[in-house]
Formats: structure tokens, C-alpha cells, sequence
């Protein structure tokens, strides 16, 4: 394979080590653990799936890998069977409903889709045929009921290569089913009223580890680069599914390196956030009062590795990140436009810090995707030129620093938009509906002429009181205008006879008016 510079935790020899690719050139296979379509999606499925797009993002931005992705949909199982009774409806109806869901919810949080989709029951026969080769080769065994299960014992010490649990394995079926305890189910024969498909063994259905392998082992053939799915996939699932791969493929190692994210837990649990325990927040509900930016960057601030604690806080932390540096973003681009005056600025030093922060950032990815350190080393960088940018009153032929604060600018905006953070007019025009910029740039404009003039001349030389009190009649309106727009998410900063406004909830292009 060819290496990458780049380290990701590799959880078969638990250590990180460089990334190495299964094919030459820039692609990489990448299988993802799709959603059992019989709810909506809660904010513990998104953190995984956000995180991991965040990574492939990463790949193909920063490390040039290019990521071809599959994801399975189960769109048949026994939690899809027992909600499709209790909404008297059939499976197939209740699956599609949720895989919509699902996908307009991925949407909505800006994930990238996948190369392609591919649903379980699309593809039963080569699952089945799948099986049949496992069978074949003596890894299976067949019941008098029909069940299928993967023999265990047959490859003897190559199980437990995720995670060494060797007892402590709930059965699949009745006892005599099996041989082994640690056996699983390949093929589940038909129960009445179910739905089944033929096989060699008679009807039935695939069981839920078999679906990735030949679902995987489908689109991308023996070998896998990366496969990626919650850590509470890992087992038993993930250990499964290795070892009826290997089994079926005949090969050492069929995915080089399985990624887990963490769980997302609430605020005050240590229980995952989870359909079965009731203690989820779905997508939807995150969404009425966050937008995707806030869910994205809180996830940003956590290694995906890491379990998470969500609550109002750790998002309302997120949110102030995301304003931090789009204020920053608002007070660099009226800089460079020069409708905000400073104080000269250490050129010298800023394009040191911007190339500081630059390897620091790279070198932060590099190391399995470490975002939090990355990201701080954004705010670092944000704090040099905050500190430079100190306002002062306008002087002709002063000299001004454009060109590092807008590399600066630059940098930040790449970075973000790198790892999905949502920046141009276009995308904020979908889930915003404020006020038109054309309508702000005018409303801005007008308040920097009312500002101007109550500020024009030494109002304590005024000899009249009345003009005093007038004045200051209209800087108290200009301030209450400012507190009103406030309110709809827009903020105003007065520097100076220099107006500028930007968006707090979305970001959107900042602009700056002139007195």
C-alpha cells in the first residue's frame, strides 16, 4: 500500500500508526455501519456520523485521499418487525419511512451522502450467497431449524483480534442450536408472520453481522481501508464481522483499520444516548433551536474517539467558538476593505503566528484527527491578531496591513469550511430567513449618519442645552436600534464613525458601511 502522512488509531494493535492504503493512488474504501431504519435519529447517532464526516473531509482536503464510501441501510430486523407491529404497518412501509428521515437528517447536519446506499433486503441474494461459500469452507454450520451460524472455534485464536471477550456472550437462539456460545447467526430461519426470503436452507433472513461483510465484501471486494462505526459496534458486531470476512476471504487482515467513534451521553449519565433507554434528543428537535454549525463545531471540540457530554453548556461553548471566529472574520474583512482603522500592526509577527499556526494545525490532523487541538489553535491565532487590530481614529497615509490579515482570514475560512462548517451565502440562505443584506447594508448606513452627527463636534462647547439633549436623544436611539437587531440574530459593532454587522446565529458575508 502506499503510506500517508498521517496516523490514525488503528484498534487491532491498539496503538496509532501511519496510515497506509490498501490500493496505489489517492483512493480509499471506506464502509460505514448505516441506521436501523425504525425511528428517527437522535443526536448520539449524528455525533458519529458527523465526526466521521468531519474525517472524511479531512482526507480529501488536507491529505488529498479521495474516500469512496458505502453504507449499509438494515432495513429489515427484529426492532423494524416489533415497531412495524405496534404501528400497523408492514416492515417495508416503516423502513423506507425512516430511511428518508434518516437521510433528509444527514442532510440537514450537512453530512456528506455516501458513494452509494445499499439496503439489506436489495441485496439478500448475495448474502446468501455469501453464507453458502462460509458453509463451504467449514466456518458454518446448518440446524435442523434452518438457522445458519458462523462456527466459531474454527478459527480458533483469530477471534478477539477487536476486543478478547471470551465468555460473556448472550445467546442468539436455544442453547442446543448452537455449538458454541460465542457462535452467532449467518441466517435466521423464518418465523410466521415475518418476512423471509428462500434459501438453501429454507426461508429466512440474513443475520445482522453477515449484512456489512457481504455488503462491504460487494462493493469493494477483499480488502478494506477503513471501516467506521460506534464504539458500541465493536463488539460483538465489529469482532463478527472480521471474522466471517477472513473466514469467507481466505486473508490475514480484510479491513486495515477500524475507526469507533464515542458515545454522546447527557449531562449527568454516564449511559450512551439511546432509542432503547428513552434519553435521546432527536435531530429534529436539536435543529429548532441550533443550527447545524453549533451541532458540527461541538463535535469538533471532542476527540472522535472520545466519549461526549451533551448539554446546554457544551453546546452554548461551541456556539461562542463558532462566534469568536466569525467575529474575527467580520473585523478582518472591514480591515482589508478599510472601513476599520487600527493601530499599525506587527506585520512580521502576524505572518510568523500564521505560519505557526498552519503546521500546528496540519500537525493536529495528522495525529488521528486530533480537532480539538486544531481548533485551538485556530483561537490562538485569532487572539495574535485581535491583539494587533486595536481601533484608532483615522489618519491620512497611515500604514495598514492588509495583505497578512486576509491570509489570515483565508486560513480560517478554509479551515472551516474544511471541516464542514457551513460559510457561503448559498447554504445560509436555505435555513435563514432574515432580513435581505441589501436591507441591513441601508439600515446600517442610515444609523452611521444619525451616529455621526450626534457625535459631530465638542458637544460639552454646545451653548445650548437643547441641542445637547438632542444628540444625545439620537445616539440612545442608535443604541436601542442596536439591541433591537440584536435580538434578530444580527450584531452591530460601532467603531469609530464605522459601522459594520454580521449574523450570529448563521454565518453569512459580513459587510461594513462607511459615516
Amino acid at each position: 500500500g502506499r503510506e500517508k502522512k498521517t496516523k490514525l488509531e488503528t484498534q487491532k494493535v491498539w496503538h496509532k500508526e501511519p496510515y497506509m492504503k490498501a490500493h496505489c493512488g489517492s483512493l480509499c474504501d471506506r464502509y460505514s455501519c448505516g441506521p436501523t431504519v425504525y425511528d428517527h435519529a437522535h443526536l448520539g447517532h449524528a455525533c458519529s456520523y458527523v465526526r466521521f464526516d468531519i474525517i472524511r473531509r479531512i482526507l480529501t482536503a488536507v491529505f488529498d485521499v479521495d474516500v469512496v464510501m458505502a453504507m449499509v441501510i438494515t432495513d429489515i430486523d427484529d426492532k423494524i418487525i416489533k415497531r412495524a407491529r405496534e404501528l400497523n404497518m408492514t416492515p417495508d412501509v416503516l423502513a423506507r419511512m425512516y430511511e428518508e428521515d434518516f437521510k433528509q437528517d444527514m442532510a440537514s447536519l450537512n453530512v456528506l451522502p455516501p458513494a452509494v446506499y445499499m439496503r439489506v433486503t436489495d441485496n439478500v441474494g448475495p448474502i446468501v450467497s455469501f453464507i453458502e461459500r462460509i458453509v463451504a469452507k467449514g466456518h458454518a454450520y446448518v440446524t435442523p431449524s434452518g438457522n445458519v451460524y458462523f462456527d466459531v472455534q474454527s478459527i480458533g485464536e483469530r477471534y478477539g483480534r477487536l476486543r478478547r471477550v471470551l465468555t460473556d456472550v448472550t445467546p442468539e437462539a436455544e442453547e442446543g442450536e448452537k455449538r458454541g456460545m460465542r457462535d452467532f447467526a449467518l441466517w435466521k430461519a423464518a418465523k410466521a408472520s415475518e418476512p423471509s426470503w428462500d434459501s438453501p436452507w429454507g426461508p429466512g433472513r440474513p443475520g445482522w453481522h453477515i449484512e456489512c461483510s457481504a455488503i462491504a465484501s460487494l462493493v469493494f471486494g477483499s480488502q478494506l481501508d477503513i471501516h467506521t462505526g460506534g464504539i458500541d459496534l465493536e463488539f460483538p458486531h465489529h469482532e463478527n464481522e472480521i471474522a466471517q470476512s477472513e473466514a469467507y476471504h481466505g486473508c490475514e487482515q480484510w479491513a486495515n483499520y477500524f475507526m469507533h467513534s464515542g458515545h454522546l451521553h447527557l449531562k449527568g449519565s454516564e449511559e450512551k444516548m439511546s432509542k432503547s433507554l428513552k434519553n435521546f434528543i432527536t435531530v429534529k428537535e436539536f435543529l429548532q433551536n441550533n443550527t447545524a454549525n453549533h451541532f458540527r463545531m461541538f463535535c469538533l471540540m471532542s476527540r472522535y474517539r472520545s466519549p461526549v457530554e451533551y448539554s446546554e453548556d457544551s453546546v452554548r461553548a461551541a456556539v461562542d467558538v463558532l462566534d469568536s471566529l466569525s467575529s474575527f472574520l467580520s473585523d478582518a474583512r472591514a480591515y482589508v476593505a478599510g472601513t476599520l482603522h487600527t493601530r499599525p500592526i506587527d506585520e512580521a509577527l502576524l505572518w510568523e503566528r500564521l505560519a505557526e499556526a498552519r503546521a500546528a494545525v496540519r500537525a493536529a490532523l495528522a495525529d488521528d484527527m486530533d480537532t480539538p487541538r486544531a481548533i485551538g489553535a485556530l483561537i490562538t491565532l485569532v487572539q495574535h491578531a485581535h491583539r494587533q487590530m486595536q481601533t484608532a481614529i483615522p489618519v491620512v497615509g497611515a500604514v495598514r496591513s492588509p495583505s497578512v490579515l486576509g491570509a489570515i482570514a483565508a486560513f480560517i475560512e478554509r479551515m472551516m469550511e474544511t471541516w464542514g462548517l457551513q460559510l457561503s451565502d448559498a447554504q445560509v440562505a436555505a435555513v435563514d430567513a432574515g432580513p435581505p443584506a441589501a436591507v441591513l447594508d441601508h439600515v446600517v448606513a442610515f444609523r452611521s449618519e444619525v451616529r455621526d452627527f450626534a457625535l459631530a463636534g465638542d458637544v460639552m462647547q454646545e451653548k445650548r442645552r437643547g441641542a445637547r439633549a438632542e444628540r444625545r436623544a439620537l445616539l440612545d436611539a442608535c443604541d436601542r436600534l442596536r439591541e433591537r437587531l440584536a435580538s434578530c440574530g444580527i450584531e452591530l459593532k460601532d467603531r469609530g464613525n464605522t459601522s459594520t454587522w454580521r449574523h450570529t446565529e448563521t454565518r453569512v458575508t459580513d459587510r461594513g458601511t462607511g459615516g
